[in-house]
C-alpha cells in the first residue's frame, strides 16, 4: 500500500528536498505541500493523507497550532503527524506532541530514517530516533512549564511485563524490536501497548515515553 504524505515547511527548499527524497520511495507518494499552517490544515482535511510533516515554526499557524487542529484532543479521526524540526532550537516541541503529534524528525536526518520515520507513522510506531530519545524528552521535560501537574497515576497497576515494555518504548524501540528483545510476538507488544495506554490515558506510544520520563522510569543511557 502506499503511503501518502503531506508536506509543510515554510522554506520551499526543504520542501522540495523532503519531496524529492519521499518521492524516490517506492511506497510513498507526496500528495500534498504546503508553505504555512493554515494551507497545511485545510490540505490535510481535504487530502486526508497517511502522514503529515509539519515544520514546528511557520507563517499563520505554527506546527503546534497545525498539529492541534488535526489530530489534537478531541478531534474526531485524527491524523498522522510528524514534527520537522532542528531541535537545538525548537523548544516548543514538547508542547507539540502534547497537541497530538506522533513524533519528530530532524531536519538533517537522511533518506533512510526520513523514509523509516514516515512508515513508522503510519504504522503507528517508534517515531522517536533511539539515539536521541532521552536527550529529547529531557529537553521537553525542561520546556515544561515550571508549574505544571505531576504526571497521573494509572488506573491500574503496571504489570511486570507492561513495565518492561514501557522501558522499550521510553528508549524508541520499535514494536519488532521490543518484540525481539523480550522474546514475545508482534501482537503481543501491541496488546501491552494497547493496555499501557488505557491504563495511562496516553493517545500515543510517544505520550507512554514522556509519561516514563515524568515518572523516573527512562534506563540511564548507554
Amino acid at each position: 500500500m502506499t503511503i501518502r504524505v503531506l508536506i509543510a515547511d515554510d522554506q520551499e527548499l526543504v520542501r522540495t528536498g523532503l519531496s524529492m527524497i519521499l518521492g524516490a520511495q517506492p511506497d510513498i507518494e507526496v500528495v500534498g505541500q504546503a508553505a504555512d499552517g493554515n494551507e497545511a490544515v485545510a490540505l490535510a482535511r481535504s487530502l486526508r493523507p497517511d502522514v503529515c510533516l509539519f515544520d514546528i515554526r511557520m507563517p499563520g499557524l505554527d506546527g503546534i497550532e497545525a498539529t492541534t487542529a488535526i489530530a489534537g484532543p478531541g478531534v474526531e479521526n485524527p491524523m498522522a503527524v510528524v514534527i520537522i524540526t532542528t531541535f537545538d532550537l525548537d523548544e516548543y516541541v514538547y508542547a507539540a506532541l502534547r497537541a497530538g503529534a506522533r513524533g519528530f524528525l530532524l531536519k538533517d536526518a537522511g533518506s533512510a530514517l526520513l523514509g523509516q520515520a514516515v512508515r513508522a507513522a503510519a504504522d503507528g510506531d517508534a517515531l522517536i530516533a533511539p539515539n536521541v530519545t532521552v536527550r529529547l524528552l529531557e529537553a521537553f521535560a525542561g520546556a515544561a512549564p515550571a508549574k505544571a501537574a505531576p504526571p497521573a497515576q494509572p488506573i491500574e497497576p503496571l504489570t511486570h511485563r507492561e513495565e518492561e515494555v514501557l522501558a522499550k518504548v521510553a528508549i524508541g524501540l520499535s514494536n519488532s524490536e521490543i518484540a525481539s528483545e523480550l522474546f514475545i510476538t508482534l501482537s503481543t507488544v501491541k496488546t501491552h501497548l494497547a493496555s499501557l495506554m488505557a491504563k495511562l490515558g496516553a493517545r500515543n506510544r510517544v505520550e507512554i515515553a514522556i509519561w516514563a520520563h515524568q515518572t523516573g522510569r527512562i534506563p540511564n543511557p548507554l
